[in-house]
């Protein structure tokens, strides 16, 4: 599956993500969700890989349970970065990336995305 189609399948799942969580997380517009899944893909490819080698023994003491906290980390650091999506705290953070982790998972295989 194409970039630029993980990209809208990503802004999709961020967006029903947030209406999910609405009162806590907050997405303006679904060109917001498009900003928010480009910079998703960015933080995800440059900064949690740093951030996994950096805590790697952390992560094995924990059985890989502080990955989690890093995703609510980079989810932080997005709102911080795109104007128009507000998450509320961090166990909202955590919330929203669990959830739109298996949003997003179950849209691209009926997308039809497992092929590659």
């Amino acid at each position: 599956m194409g970039f630029l189609l993980r990209i809208l399948v990503s802004a999709l799942a961020a967006m029903l993500t947030a209406y999910l969580l609405k009162p806590a997380v907050k997405v303006d517009s679904f060109v917001t969700a498009l900003i928010l899944a480009l910079v998703l893909a960015l933080l995800n490819a440059l900064v949690k890989p740093l951030l996994i080698l950096l805590t790697f023994p952390v992560t094995i003491v924990t059985l890989g349970l502080f990955l989690f906290v890093i995703n609510a980390l980079i989810i932080l650091l997005a709102a911080k970065l795109v104007p128009g999506f507000k998450v509320d705290g961090f166990w909202w953070a955590l919330l929203f990336s669990i959830v739109m982790t298996i949003i997003n998972s179950v849209m691209i295989s009926l997308a039809g995305g497992n092929n590659d």
